[in-house]
C-alpha cells in the first residue's frame, strides 16, 4: 500500500515538472520586478532614508572625485547635504547591508559630508530664476526644513513664496537648537541661502499672530512648519522658587546661538536622555560649566540620543548617571543648591512594558547652580484660532493626512514636527517635499491622492562580455573614524567644529566599503540552462534552485541558507524548464556580481536601479 502512493506521488511530480504552468497553481508567485518598490526596498539605506537619498549613487560619485555631482545628488533629495552630514540621525546607517556582515555599517552620513566640503561651485547647477510666474500664492510660516524644502520645490514652478519666521534668518531649529560646534553657521548659511536665493520673499522678525489674519490675505495656500517649538517644564517642590536657574534645554539653546546667553554655573546638571539633552551639556561645558552631569530616568541603554552623541559627551568628560528619577530642587535662602533624586531599576513585564521601581536606597544629591531641563518637546499653536475648521487633536497636534499632510481645512498644510510631532531634520525634509506635492496638486485644482509616482530606470552594467562600469570589487576594510579636533581646544570655543570630517584619501577609502545595492541581479528565466554554476560561486549562499513551495515560509526553509529576515523580500524567479524555480534571498546578497561572470548564457545581469521620489510638478496637467 505504502509502495502503490508512493508510485502515485512520482507520477504526480513527474506531471507537475513536465507541465511548468501547474507548477506554479499552489506556490510562492514570481517576484514583479517590474513594481518600481521591489528593487527599491533592497537598497536597503536609500529605502531607510526618509526623504529616499540614492545613497550608493552619490558614493560612487565621491569615490570617483565627482563631488559636484556627488552634492547635487543629495541636494535633489535632501536639500540639505552640508547640514545632514553633520547632523543626520543616520537611519540609513542600521539597515546598511554591512551591518550584516559583521561589520560596522558604511559611514554614510560622513560620507554626504564629503561630498559638502568638497563640491565645487554649485549654484550654476540648481534650478536658475527668475522662474516664470503661475499666478498662485503660497504663505510658508516657519523658516526651517521643512519650510524651506517646501519653497525650494515650488519657487521653480513659479509660485511666489512668502516665508515669515521670527528669527533673524532662516533656519528654524537647525540654527537655534542644533550648537556651532556641530554645524557651524557658514555651512547652514550656504545651504539655506541656495534656497532663499530662489527669490523667495522673506520676512524674518516676523511673528505670525493670527492664522485668521494670515488667511484674509490672497494665499492660494498656507504651509505651517513651525516646529515643536515648546520644551517641556519639570514642575516639582523647588521649581518655582530656583526659577532663575532652572532653564528649559530648547530655550536655553537658542539663548546661545543668538548670543543672548554667554556662561553657566561651574556646576550644571541635564535632566533628559535625548540628543537636545546632549547638545546642553556639551555647550555647558564650553560655557564656563565644569562639573557636567546628564541624569536620566530610564536605563541608558534606553536612552534616545544617537550613540555617537552620547559617545562624543562621554569623551568630553561628561558622566551619564542613570536609573535617577528627579524629586526635588534643592533651594537655600533663594539660591539653587542642587537636586535630590530617588534611586530607580528598570522592571519588565511578560509583554516587555517597563516600570521603574524604586531600589529603596537613600536619595541621591547632586550639586547644581544650573540645571537644563531636556526631557522632550511640544508642539505648540497659540496663534492658530480653533473656529477656522483646523482641527486638533488631545495631544494639540493637527489632524492630518499622513500621506498629503493636508489639514481638515483644505487649503492649510503642515509639515516637519508641526505636523506630526519631534522627529529630525531629514523627516521634515521628507514630509515638506510631499507637502509641496499636495500644494501644488491643491493650487492647480487636482486630487491630491492621485500623486505621481517615482521616476526609476534599470540600466546594464556591462562594458564588455564579464567587465562592470562600476567597481564591485567587495573590500574587508573596516570603518574608518572620522578625525576630531583636540579637545583642549573644542572646549574652549564653542563655535569650533569638533568633527573634522574625512578627508579626500579617507573619504575614497570609506566610500570603497560600499557594495553598490542599488546594482541589482537580475534574472532571465528564458536563458537559464539550470548549470547551477551561479549557486555554486555564490559567496554568502543566497542563491538555490528548488521546488516551489505553496507558503513562503516553507520556501525560506529549504533554501542553502534558510532567509531568516523576514522584512527582506525573496527573489523568486517564473518556473524553469525543470519545473523548479530560482530564489535568491535578497537579505543575504552582497551584490558582488560573481553570479553574472559566472554564468554561461547571461541569464543573470548587474543592473543598476535608480530610484527618485517625485517632486512637485512631476506629474500631468490638464489641458484646457
Amino acid at each position: 500500500m505504502a509502495l502503490k502512493n508512493i508510485g502515485i506521488l512520482l507520477i504526480f511530480a513527474a506531471i507537475i515538472f513536465s507541465n511548468p504552468n501547474l507548477s506554479n497553481i499552489y506556490s510562492v508567485k514570481p517576484t514583479d520586478i517590474k513594481n518600481p518598490e521591489y528593487f527599491h526596498k533592497v537598497v536597503d539605506c536609500q529605502y531607510a532614508c526618509p526623504a529616499h537619498t540614492p545613497v550608493p549613487e552619490y558614493i560612487r560619485l565621491i569615490a570617483a572625485e565627482r563631488y559636484s555631482e556627488a552634492y547635487m545628488v543629495n541636494w535633489e533629495s535632501n536639500v540639505f547635504p552640508g547640514v545632514l552630514g553633520r547632523t543626520c540621525d543616520r537611519p540609513c546607517e542600521p539597515a546598511c547591508r554591512r551591518g550584516r556582515v559583521e561589520e560596522e555599517p558604511v559611514a554614510i552620513c560622513r560620507l554626504k559630508r564629503v561630498a559638502a566640503d568638497n563640491k565645487g561651485d554649485v549654484a550654476a547647477m540648481m534650478p536658475q530664476g527668475p522662474f516664470a510666474p503661475n499666478g498662485k500664492k503660497v504663505a510658508l510660516v516657519g523658516g526651517g526644513p521643512a519650510s524651506l524644502t517646501v519653497a525650494r520645490d515650488l519657487a521653480p514652478l513659479g509660485y511666489e513664496i512668502h516665508l515669515f519666521d521670527e528669527q533673524d534668518l532662516g533656519g528654524g531649529m537647525m540654527r537655534s537648537q542644533i550648537p556651532s560646534f556641530r554645524l557651524p553657521e557658514a555651512v547652514l548659511n550656504e545651504e539655506v541661502n541656495f534656497v532663499l536665493n530662489m527669490g523667495i520673499h522673506t520676512q524674518f522678525k516676523t511673528y505670525v499672530s493670527s492664522m485668521r489674519d494670515l488667511l484674509t490675505k490672497d494665499y492660494d495656500a498656507v504651509f505651517v512648519g513651525t516646529g515643536a517649538p515648546r520644551g517641556k517644564d519639570l514642575n516639582i517642590p523647588g521649581r518655582a522658587e530656583a526659577a532663575k536657574n532652572i532653564h528649559v534645554g530648547i530655550e536655553w539653546l537658542a539663548s546661545v546661538a543668538f548670543e543672548h546667553t554667554h556662561k553657566i554655573g561651574k556646576n550644571v546638571i541635564v535632566l533628559g536622555g535625548g540628543n537636545t539633552a546632549m547638545d546642553c551639556c556639551r555647550t555647558s561645558r564650553r560655557l564656563g560649566g565644569e562639573n557636567v552631569r546628564v541624569v536620566v530616568r530610564s536605563p541608558r541603554k534606553e536612552m534616545k540620543a544617537s550613540p555617537w552623541e552620547i559617545e562624543d559627551a562621554v569623551h568630553e568628560d561628561i558622566p551619564i548617571y542613570e536609573n535617577h528619577v528627579p524629586k526635588s530642587f534643592v533651594v537655600e535662602d533663594g539660591v539653587l543648591r542642587g537636586m535630590t533624586f530617588e534611586k530607580v531599576q528598570a522592571v519588565y513585564d511578560e509583554k516587555g512594558r517597563r516600570s521603574l521601581v524604586p531600589t529603596g536606597e537613600p536619595d541621591v544629591f547632586f550639586e547644581a547652580d544650573d540645571v537644563l531641563v531636556a526631557i522632550g518637546q511640544e508642539n505648540s499653536f497659540p496663534w492658530v484660532e480653533r473656529d477656522l475648521g483646523i482641527e486638533f487633536d488631545k495631544w494639540e497636534t493637527p489632524v492630518l493626512n499622513d500621506k498629503t499632510f493636508q489639514s481638515t481645512l483644505p487649503k492649510v498644510f503642515f509639515g516637519g514636527d508641526a505636523a506630526l510631532g519631534p522627529k529630525n531634520v531629514i523627516t521634515a525634509v521628507a514630509q515638506g517635499h510631499q507637502a509641496a506635492i499636495s500644494i501644488d496638486l491643491f493650487c492647480q485644482g487636482e486630487t491630491l491622492t492621485n500623486r505621481p509616482s517615482p521616476y526609476t530606470n534599470l540600466i546594464n552594467q556591462k562594458m564588455g562580455i564579464h567587465e562592470w562600469i562600476y567597481d564591485n570589487d567587495v573590500t574587508t576594510d573596516i570603518r574608518y573614524k572620522v578625525p576630531h579636533a583636540d579637545k583642549a581646544m573644542t572646549l574652549k570655543d564653542r563655535k569650533k567644529e569638533v568633527e573634522l570630517g574625512y578627508d579626500p584619501l579617507l573619504g575614497f577609502k570609506e566610500a570603497q566599503r560600499c557594495l553598490n545595492c542599488d546594482v541589482q541581479t537580475v534574472f532571465t528565466e528564458s536563458r537559464c540552462i539550470e548549470c547551477d554554476a551561479c549557486m555554486d560561486i555564490c559567496p554568502t549562499t543566497c542563491i538555490t534552485f528548488t521546488v516551489n513551495h505553496e507558503e513562503e515560509a516553507d520556501l525560506r526553509q529549504h533554501l542553502l541558507a534558510p532567509a531568516l529576515n523576514l522584512t527582506q523580500d525573496l527573489y523568486v524567479s517564473d518556473t524553469l524548464k525543470t519545473g523548479r524555480v530560482m530564489v535568491k534571498d535578497e537579505d543575504l546578497c552582497l551584490h558582488c556580481g560573481l553570479c553574472a561572470e559566472r554564468c554561461p548564457t547571461s541569464a543573470w545581469d548587474m543592473m543598476k536601479y535608480f530610484y527618485q521620489v517625485t517632486k512637485a510638478g512631476n506629474q500631468c496637467r490638464k489641458i484646457g
